[in-house]
């Protein structure tokens, strides 16, 4: 600027004054946002740009003269480029399942004095990629059902959880294919596809499958979709469905269950063992024995678990030829069930081979009668044909031999002669006898039908 200075008389002079402003450090570096990348994928490779930026500072000098930087616990780096622009690029691998998000925050500093300093917040979202896969809490797992149960019964659920995000963790759920005894496993059970309900088909039998096993798959719903898997053990459980059944004496049988014991038996002699068994298992199949009715409830006990039939006292000859008694077997299950069966007990005096033979008679009766009397009808029908014959033979020869006819009684029905001097002397009337219930058989002669003087008239007639 020019200065002017004038005195009182008139004369003047001037001078041209330069002032320089010196400068402070009174500004702060400005941190102005190019471009920068909204969200990023998590699989980025490495020096992905994220964004781009520039640092400004009105100062000069030093005061002007700026340094940016960023937190070194941060996966992204400063790259300078031209003059005060920058980039921020990734600089190790994201994992949006760890961290979805990071607020990167850029610093520049001026190298006045004193320094002042400016921040800028960058956003930076991690975008997701199919990168988990679903998993199960367990690789495998157990589940109860109770067998007898309605078809599309609850049995149980499977979860798989997966960390990704939308559609890749989505997940659907699947039963693959295997079998279970003779059949499909898909026929037995099936799962919702979308909440891992597993549910019964059908009406399962514990006495038929005790458990099976089957494999669940979880997809995602990602590209490509990732899977795993978990093996479920289905266990059936037992209900007291099932009835005890007699072994012995056979429960249903047609035929008695007798047993022999000697008369001169004393108390606590074993007569037999009743047998039963019991298709449940558990508590279900633990038997008990009882002695429901008996002829004399006196003479035999029952024991409750081992099933011994012995006497308990000797018997006497007051008691009975044939004593019954009505055994009944319970299981130990809510509610119990039962079976009855009927025992024979035939006291005897000893165990003589006739005894026996007439006591397995007895047993048959109804069969071998039957048979024993088809085999005699037989036989009566041989002999009585080749009797016949015998007879019919002898006639003719005798006929042919001495032109004499045999006299035959007319109230006769078989008749067999003697014949002497060439004439019939005598008729004889036979009969056989047969003993019901035995093999014997006897053949009797009977005295002669008629005197031995017969007239021509009667002995002309042959039946």
């Amino acid at each position: 600027m020019n200065i002017r200075a004038t005195d009182g008389g008139g004369l003047s002079g001037h001078c041209k004054v330069l002032v320089e402003i010196e400068d402070v450090n009174d500004n702060v570096p400005e941190v102005s946002v190019i471009s920068i990348t909204g969200s990023i994928q998590e699989d980025s490779p490495l020096d992905t740009v994220v964004a781009l930026f520039s640092v400004t500072d009105q100062d000069s000098g030093d005061n002007g003269r700026t340094v940016c930087s960023v937190e070194t616990n941060l996966p992204f780096a400063l790259k300078r480029t031209v003059d005060n622009y920058y980039q921020l690029v990734v600089q190790s691998p994201l994992d949006r399942e760890k961290v979805p998000e990071y607020n990167v925050t850029i610093t520049a500093v001026d190298q006045g004095s004193p320094r002042l300093t400016s921040t800028r917040i960058i956003n930076v979202q991690i975008s997701d990629v199919n990168d988990n896969p679903p998993v199960f809490e367990k690789s495998s797992c157990e589940m109860q059902i109770r067998e007898n149960n309605i078809p599309g019964l609850l049995i149980g659920s499977v979860r798989a959880a997966d960390l990704d995000t939308e559609k890749n963790a989505k997940v659907t759920y699947s039963l693959l294919p295997g079998k279970v005894t003779d059949g499909l496993v898909a026929s037995y059970i099936s799962v919702n596809s979308e909440s891992g309900n597993l549910y019964a088909l059908r009406s399962l039998d514990y006495e038929q499958i005790k458990d099976f096993k089957v494999t669940v798959r979880a997809t995602d719903g990602g590209s490509p979709p990732l899977s795993s898997e978990v093996t479920v053990r289905v266990v059936i459980l037992d209900e007291n469905d099932n009835a005890p059944f007699f072994l012995y004496p056979l429960q249903n049988s047609t035929s008695p269950c007798n047993e022999l014991v000697p008369k001169s038996v004393e108390a606590g002699y074993l007569v037999t063992k009743v047998v039963a068994v019991d298709g449940d298992s558990g508590q279900n199949s633990w038997l008990s024995y009882e002695l429901l009715k008996a002829t004399d409830p006196g003479l035999f006990s029952l024991g409750a678990q081992n099933g011994e039939v012995r006497t308990r006292r000797a018997l006497s000859e007051r008691d009975t030829s044939k004593q019954r008694l009505l055994i009944v077997v319970r299981d130990n299950g809510l509610p119990p069930q039962s079976s009855t069966a009927m025992l024979h007990v035939l006291p005897v005096g000893g165990f003589s081979d006739p005894y026996m033979k007439a006591v397995e008679v007895s047993k048959e009766e109804h069969e071998e009668d039957g048979t024993l009397t088809l085999y005699l009808v037989i036989c009566l029908a041989a002999v009585s044909f080749v009797f016949l014959v015998c007879i019919v033979s002898f006639a003719f020869t005798g006929t042919y031999n001495s032109g004499a006819n045999f006299p035959v009684g007319p109230d006769s029905q078989e008749n067999c002669v003697d014949s002497g001097a060439g004439s019939l002397s005598q008729a004889y009337n036979y009969e056989v006898c047969l003993a019901g219930g035995s093999l014997n058989s006897e053949f009797r002669f009977l005295r002669p039908l008629f005197p031995t003087n017969l007239t021509q008239k009667n002995s002309s007639s042959f039946y």
